[in-house]
């Protein structure tokens, strides 16, 4: 590895004129010895460039490598290699580009890995009820199985289960999009929360579920997305609590603050945060028909309205919060 002997230096201008000076010292003091040596001018000249050269490309190299490296380093990215990394010991303004660069590599590296975990998870819960439906209606073809209501019952479940997935990959095509808008309207909750939960006890005919409301409470939001977070985390608790679910909302100031609560084991703190991540799977998810995105579209839906969503601190099952500033 060649020393950088500038390294230290914060300018690049300083750097430049440290340079050019040395190098000018160099071929002056080379003609200097040498035409005290008594050597000719005519050959004299020629090792004076030749030493001064050599000055300046050992100086100058690092100044110069940083920039090659990245060079070198950006094209191995565009072929899919994030691996590879800049030099940045120069504390000039080359230095705090390649450590930009760096960052920038280390984010662009994430990126492909949360993608490629993405497109292996997508698979997985695609292939996972594909399977089992082909599986099913084989059977039923080959005569091994008969079209019993039951077995029809369960060929249905999975198609409903592809279809769940379809739906939430499309709002997180959404999500990646960006700068969505919201269209926020003026709507009563009581009745907002009701008819989500009525349409949750037909997916979870099993769960009890409860809507608690202020009657006169007023809400201006997008009311869409707000019913996404709301589906979401009811569905949640159904597959992954206990037998009671209780929807709440509430005012907060001008803010509203929404919490689904559950009987169920409950989430351990050191996993709290990363079951909002895509397909994140805590200890208390299993084979549960879930496709591992309703908390994800959740976050997503409250972080448009510049809210925040958490997992709460409770004596007993899950209880998860989302507050919405600015909707009273």
């Amino acid at each position: 590895m060649i020393p950088r002997p500038l390294d230290p230096l914060r300018s690049i201008k300083l750097k430049l004129g440290l340079l050019v000076a040395a190098s000018t010292c160099a071929t002056a003091l080379v003609l200097k010895e040498a035409l005290e040596a008594g050597v000719r001018g005519r050959y004299a000249l020629p090792v004076a460039v030749l030493v001064s050269l050599a000055v300046t490309q050992f100086l100058a190299h690092g100044m110069t490598s940083p920039l090659r490296e990245m060079t070198a380093v950006a094209r191995a990215m565009a072929k899919g290699r994030y691996d590879r990394r800049v030099r940045a010991s120069s504390r000039d303004e080359v230095g705090e580009l390649a450590r930009a660069f760096n960052s920038m590599a280390d984010d662009l590296a994430e990126v492909d890995r949360r993608r490629r975990e993405f497109i292996a998870n997508v698979s997985h819960e695609l292939r996972t009820p594909i399977s089992a439906l082909h599986a099913q209606l084989e059977n039923i073809a080959d005569g091994i199985t008969p079209a019993r209501p039951q077995t029809l019952r369960a060929a249905l479940e999975q198609t409903q289960r592809l279809e769940r997935l379809v739906a939430q990959l499309l709002d997180l095509s959404r999500l990646d999009e960006g700068g969505r808008f919201l269209e926020r309207t003026r709507f009563a909750v009581r009745p907002f929360l009701e008819e989500a939960v009525e349409q949750a006890r037909i997916a979870h005919p099993r769960v009890r579920f409860t809507a608690e409301a202020d009657p006169g409470l007023m809400v201006r939001a997008d009311r869409d997305r707000l019913h996404q977070v709301v589906a979401n985390l009811l569905d949640n608790a159904a597959r992954h609590g206990g037998d009671n679910v209780t929807v709440t909302a509430r005012p907060l100031r001008t803010a509203l603050v929404l919490e689904v609560a559950d009987d169920g084991p409950g989430i351990p703190p050191q996993q709290r945060e990363r079951v909002f991540e895509r397909f994140s799977r805590g200890a208390r998810y299993g084979s549960d028909g879930g496709t591992g995105l309703g908390l994800a579209i959740a976050r997503w839906a409250v972080e448009l309205h510049d809210g925040r969503i958490e997992v709460a601190d409770s004596s007993r099952g899950c209880r998860i919060r989302a507050v919405i500033p600015n909707a009273i």
